[in-house]
């Protein structure tokens, strides 16, 4: 048993080729202004022959690399994500495989855009209980494969990427950095974001979502720094999941937050990349250093399912 865990290192991973609003354009009865006034995303990043497992590789290959620790160190490897094409073997065998870990429990979780969350409070709880000392968590989504490119409901929103993290137990006599998780669901609204059957598309009731997202989410945030035992006023970041420019200024004002508290909007060159998107902008802060180590961040991804999940961590 341990007092807790932390990040140790992240890092991320997007694909080379840009997709603008413009060129979505070309084929889609839509345009630049419209697209960013209603989501806030400029630009997404489009995988080619990169599969889900090659993306959370990749990421997890930076994110081990930057901790100091090798592949011989982990024992863990969790893998959040909704657009894996294979059902079997799991993408974080894949990872393990690829990287040389040996023997680590390996397994992928499905709750899409809340996906890291979970798989973040999976991780913190498995150090906690003694039965992992270093963990990979990483969130990777293909969405591109799922994408119905003839529907501008949904093919201006989505995007390709993996964000991964390295997480340990703390050493003795320091507290934990990963504080309790929130998560949850509104099953009953489960329905308004679906991929479902064996050639799947994306489909979304967008004001459903959207009236949940901005009407729902908010008192949970405030719930989640509740249990790390901090005031949002005293955060120095807030990492929400990348969804829509407006969803996440509606929660930043409810929040009551300042505008010394940075607030992560990746979402306008990277669009909305589901389970990957909260640990590609956290790593994308951390590598360009905006945030001090230490500094309590608020993590909060919601989505798919309808599920939600947060912690408040501080910044490795």
């Amino acid at each position: 048993m341990t007092a807790g865990s932390r990040i140790v290192a992240m890092g991320h991973y997007q694909p080379s080729r840009v997709v603008t609003n413009d060129d979505l354009a070309r084929t889609l009865d839509t345009n630049d202004a419209w697209i960013r006034d209603r989501v806030g995303i400029a630009e997404r990043r489009i995988a080619g022959t990169e599969s889900v497992a090659d993306m959370a590789t990749w990421a997890a290959e930076k994110a081990l690399a930057a901790s100091g620790l090798t592949a011989a160190d982990i024992d863990m490897v969790v893998v959040a994500t909704c657009s894996a094409v294979d059902r079997c073997p799991n993408v974080a065998t894949r990872v393990a495989a690829r990287l040389g870990i040996a023997a680590p429990a390996a397994f992928d979780l499905n709750t899409a855009c809340s996906g890291f969350s979970y798989a973040l409070g999976t991780a913190d709880h498995a150090i906690r209980a003694g039965a992992t000392r270093n963990a990979l968590v990483i969130g990777a989504e293909k969405l591109s494969d799922v994408v119905d490119w003839s529907d501008r409901t949904t093919a201006v929103l989505f995007a390709d990427a993996a964000g991964a993290a390295v997480v340990s137990a703390v050493p003795d006599g320091e507290e934990s950095a990963i504080g309790p998780v929130l998560w949850g669901s509104a099953p009953d609204k489960g329905d308004a974001l679906t991929i479902a059957g064996w050639q799947p598309y994306i489909k979304q009731e967008g004001q459903t979502v959207f009236r949940w997202a901005t009407t729902a989410l908010a008192p949970f945030a405030l719930e989640v720094c509740k249990r790390a035992g901090i005031e949002p006023s005293e955060l120095a970041a807030f990492v929400p999941h990348q969804a829509n420019t407006r969803i996440i200024d509606g929660i930043v004002k409810r929040l009551g937050l300042g505008p010394d508290v940075i607030v992560a909007k990746d979402l306008v060159e990277s669009g909305n990349t589901s389970a990957a998107s909260v640990p590609l902008a956290l790593s994308k802060l951390i590598e360009r250093r905006e945030v001090p180590s230490g500094a309590p961040v608020l993590l909060f991804g919601f989505g798919g399912g309808l599920t939600y999940a947060g912690q408040v961590i501080r910044c490795p």
